[in-house]
């Protein structure tokens, strides 16, 4: 598999994109070989820079949609927290991550897609917090003339995850459909707005599914791309499905790095799980992180990420932050 594997990892370098089959044949390489050479790639493209951004559960709870894995969905009796739009916890944690040195934060709301009513209200907030921080929006299934709404807030990212592939889609959701979110991305991007774009494993997927997530997304043209691991919470429908071993999880990393060489492949929810915090991730190919807390789950604190990152070889910058 030696040969095989150098020989993929040249075309990649070589600016050539990997399909379907030969992403697949990578799986059955030695973990160590594909994390190092998925190291090389993100070093070739990207260099030493790594993306922290940080999120706020800005709605919670009260959702119509079936995601077997989302705490905050109603249809699953959970101990989430429930509240509307709230414009106090926005504003507070994007001013806490600014003075921190965060360079991005992510208003997330629950529910299919916000109104027009929460919308303009987010537009408020965010030219007022826009001038200290990035501000990116995860406000579900938008139309065109929303995000053109958000442009003019100076909401430069939005965040929609695929989650999974077209196939696996209808297994984990059935109120909206992957269709529905492909949409959303290109209204998101005629809009002239970035789109941040992933999913998570462990729901059950095949490695196909995996492939054909990755592979959907670098048709998209998407260069932030969250990896989430499922953290399976009580009272969903995946609350004691096996988990995916870390293992697996480093395979899939690195196969992400090769079939998207140039994106930021962002370790998201599911990574205090890990025995290291995903520092073995930063070394398989991710080169940024979701830090702090995730929305209904614990995080890794912003002081260690910083930590496990510059042991991982990246340049950080900490001259501004403060902890």
């Amino acid at each position: 598999m030696k040969d095989y594997t150098d020989h993929i990892f040249k075309k990649v370098i070589s600016k050539n994109d990997i399909n379907f089959d030969e992403a697949k044949k990578l799986f059955n390489e030695d973990t160590y070989t594909l994390s190092n050479l998925a190291n090389k790639i993100r070093q070739i493209f990207c260099g030493a820079q790594f993306d922290f951004c940080a999120i706020v559960n800005a709605k919670s709870g009260i959702c119509g949609e079936n995601c077997k894995f989302c705490a905050q969905s109603s249809f699953y009796n959970t101990s989430v927290q429930k509240y509307k739009l709230d414009e106090h916890i926005i504003t507070k944690s994007a001013e806490s991550f600014a003075k921190s040195g965060i360079k991005r934060f992510s208003i997330v709301t629950s529910g299919k897609a916000l109104n027009n009513y929460e919308i303009d209200k987010i537009c408020e907030i965010s030219k007022n917090l826009s001038k200290n921080i990035n501000i990116c929006v995860s406000g579900g299934l938008l139309s065109f003339e929303q995000f053109k709404k958000l442009k003019s807030a100076n909401i430069n990212r939005i965040h929609c995850n695929i989650e999974t592939s077209k196939n696996h889609f209808s297994s984990i959701c059935t109120t909206h459909t992957y269709n529905d979110k492909i949409l959303t991305i290109k209204n998101a991007q005629k809009a002239g707005i970035e789109v941040c774009s992933g999913g998570i494993i462990g729901i059950g997927e095949s490695i196909d599914d995996r492939i054909d997530m990755a592979i959907s997304l670098r048709e998209l043209n998407i260069k932030s791309v969250p990896i989430n691991i499922l953290n399976p919470i009580k009272g969903t429908p995946l609350e004691n499905i096996q988990k995916i071993s870390y293992n697996d999880v480093i395979k899939t990393v690195s196969i992400f790095r090769f079939i998207m060489p140039k994106a930021f492949i962002r370790i998201a929810g599911g990574r205090l799980n890990l025995c290291d915090s995903g520092k073995e991730l930063f070394k398989s190919g991710a080169n940024a992180a979701i830090t702090g807390d995730m929305l209904t789950t614990n995080g890794v604190s912003f002081k260690n990420d910083i930590k496990i990152v510059t042991e991982s070889g990246f340049n950080i910058n900490t001259a501004d932050i403060i902890f």
